[in-house]
C-alpha cells in the first residue's frame, strides 16, 4: 500500500464528522438561575439566529441585520428541533443547537437546505413577548 493512500485514509478519518442522531444543545452564554426567565410552550419568543449546514458550515439563513424572528414555542410554527431545543431557555441566553435531519427538514429539505441535512443554529433568546418577566426586587 502506498504511503499517500494510507495518509489520505487517515486524513479522511480525522476530518469525518460523526453522524448526529439526536438533538444536541450547547449553552454558549449561561444566565444565573436567580435571573432566569425561562421559556415554556405557548410563549411568543423573539429570537436572533444564524443557521448553517453541519456538513460544511454553509450559512443558509440568519436574522442578524434583520428584524428578530418571532414565533410561538411548541405550536409547530418552527422545526421540531427548535420547539425542543429552545424549551426552558432563559432570556439573554445563547445556545448552539445541532439538529438531526428528522427534527429539521427531513429527507425533502427546504430551499437551500438539502434533504437529510443536519443543521446547526446559533440562537439567542431576546425576549418572551406574551409574558411579563417577574421582578427580582424585594
Amino acid at each position: 500500500m502506498k504511503f499517500s493512500t494510507v495518509l489520505l485514509g487517515i486524513l479522511g478519518l480525522v476530518s469525518a464528522k460523526k453522524e448526529i442522531t439526536s438533538l444536541q444543545i450547547g449553552i454558549k452564554k449561561r444566565i444565573p438561575p436567580s435571573e432566569c426567565f425561562a421559556s415554556k410552550n405557548g410563549d411568543k419568543l423573539q429570537m436572533e439566529y444564524t443557521g448553517t449546514l453541519y456538513s460544511d458550515g454553509t450559512q443558509f439563513d440568519s436574522s442578524v441585520g434583520r428584524s428578530p424572528f418571532e414565533f410561538v414555542l411548541g405550536s409547530g410554527q418552527v422545526i421540531k428541533g427548535w420547539d425542543q431545543g429552545l424549551l426552558g431557555m432563559c432570556v439573554g441566553e445563547k445556545r448552539k443547537l445541532i439538529i438531526p435531519s428528522h427534527l429539521g427538514y427531513g429527507d425533502s429539505g427546504s430551499g437551500p437546505i438539502p434533504g437529510g441535512a443536519t443543521l446547526v443554529f446559533e440562537v439567542e433568546l431576546l425576549g418572551i413577548l406574551n409574558r411579563k418577566q417577574p421582578s427580582n426586587e424585594l
